[in-house]
């Protein structure tokens, strides 16, 4: 079993629909409650100084939430409301308390210095394909060098991206997110 997962929808209504949009919305929750194992309840924000509306939907599991996400009432609902939207809307899962933390209107969210980026990448890139090539290189000695290189590059873009950047960049913050980029 899972933990909790709530999923924040951000959304734009055109305007002078906006009492149309709380009535589907008004809908929507009632029948997810009605229908769906699991749901846990919504709630809404009225728009605020940046004009969007904030659904916040909680299910017990994740597995409930996609039974959600993929069911035939939901494609009715949101094919029903298509003509009060104004754009798309931003959809984020989240399974902590993240969703109570919106930054205020305006706030911009720092992005990393793209040299700090690039010397980690490569001191990371580096190592991993020297290891690999020195723990399976003996391994695969007769192997047609295509395969070769296709096997190491899956093996270093699996470890990189589940295994060695999200323990690494945390640890690497105050580097890759300079408070002033000086590069």
């Amino acid at each position: 079993m899972s933990d909790p997962v709530t999923v924040v929808v951000r959304r734009r209504v055109k305007p002078g629909r906006e009492a149309d949009y709380e009535a589907w919305l008004s809908r929507l929750t009632a029948g997810a409650a009605r229908e769906f194992p699991g749901y846990l309840g919504a709630d809404i924000q009225r728009p605020g100084a940046d004009g969007l509306y904030r659904s916040i939907f909680r299910f017990d599991t994740v597995a409930h939430l996609e039974a959600f996400e993929g069911s035939a009432f939901r494609a009715k609902m949101l094919e029903e409301a298509a003509p009060l939207f104004a754009a798309d809307a931003a959809w984020e899962r989240m399974t902590g308390l993240e969703f109570w933390f919106d930054p205020p209107p305006g706030t911009r969210v720092p992005q990393p210095a793209p040299l700090r980026m690039a010397l980690v990448l490569v001191a990371v890139v580096f190592l991993l394909v020297l290891a690999l090539n020195l723990t399976l290189g003996p391994l695969m000695a007769g192997w047609p060098l295509p395969l070769r290189v296709l096997v190491t590059v899956c093996i270093q873009v699996g470890l990189m991206t589940f295994v060695i950047m999200p323990r690494l960049t945390p640890r690497l913050a105050w580097f890759i997110y300079p408070k002033t980029v000086t590069l």
